[in-house]
Order: structure tokens, then C-alpha cells, then sequence
């Protein structure tokens, strides 16, 4: 079964998918929203969900540097609740570092970047979503 991956800002979403198997995490889409218009967000991921049958969501989970979870972590926790009532699985993944390592793949790949800024939230959604996968092999 495909998994999603997303990336929730207060403007967008990256969004990542799996490939069938479960193994490769693939940049799919950046949402984008009117600021913390959360019920837009969930409406557009909602119909990702629907189109690609998706019933595993990986939700990255922002913290603080020493752990604790701010207002942008129980954003998150509330639109997993929300996911939640469509009958997926989601499970909060922490996101810490993950858009520097996908601003360090995209610089190495020579991106220019005007295309960074539009490719970053993507990027890191697949990270966000990668990483899951590989803990489950």
C-alpha cells in the first residue's frame, strides 16, 4: 500500500508518496493555502487521499531543538485528529532538520534557487516520509 508524506506549514504543504511497495518516497505536490487555513489544507489532502487510495499518512511533527512540541507541533497534532476521521492511519513523524538536509540535497544537485523555493516543501516532505519507510525494514 502507497503512504503519504506531508510537510504542514502555515502557507503550504509538501506532499510525498510511496511507491507500491512501500520502499521509495517520491516528491508528489506542494499545497498551498491562505495563512492557517488548515480546513483548505485538509480538503486538498483529502482529495490526494481519495485519488491515490491512500491509507497511511506520515505527518511530520515539528519540535523545538530539546524536544518539546510548540504551537506549530500541536497544529500538526490537530490536523492528524482531523486526518484521522477520513480512516487513515497517521502517525506524527518528527520533522527536526529535516528541510536543512533537503536544502543540502537540493544544493548538491546543483538546483538553482528560484527552483529551491519552490521544490523545498516537497523535498522535505519526502524526507519526512523516507525516513519512515527505511524504520520499517
Amino acid at each position: 500500500m502507497r503512504a503519504l508524506g506531508l510537510d504542514l506549514g502555515s502557507v503550504t504543504c509538501g506532499v510525498s508518496i510511496s511507491d507500491g511497495l512501500g520502499m521509495i518516497a517520491s516528491r508528489l505536490t506542494t499545497l498551498r493555502f491562505q495563512e492557517d487555513d488548515y480546513e483548505d489544507a485538509f480538503q486538498q489532502v483529502s482529495a490526494i487521499l481519495h485519488e491515490h487510495q491512500i491509507q497511511t499518512v506520515v505527518l511530520g511533527l515539528p519540535k523545538h531543538m530539546n524536544g518539546d512540541v510548540g504551537i506549530r507541533g500541536e497544529i500538526s497534532i490537530a490536523f492528524k485528529e482531523r486526518l484521522e476521521t477520513l480512516g487513515v492511519k497517521v502517525i506524527l513523524w518528527d520533522e527536526r532538520l529535516t528541510t536543512v538536509a533537503a536544502e543540502r540535497i537540493l544544493i548538491s544537485a546543483d538546483v538553482s534557487r528560484k527552483k529551491r523555493k519552490k521544490l523545498i516543501d516537497q523535498m522535505a516532505a519526502v524526507q519526512i516520509l523516507q525516513s519512515y519507510l527505511d524504520s520499517q525494514y
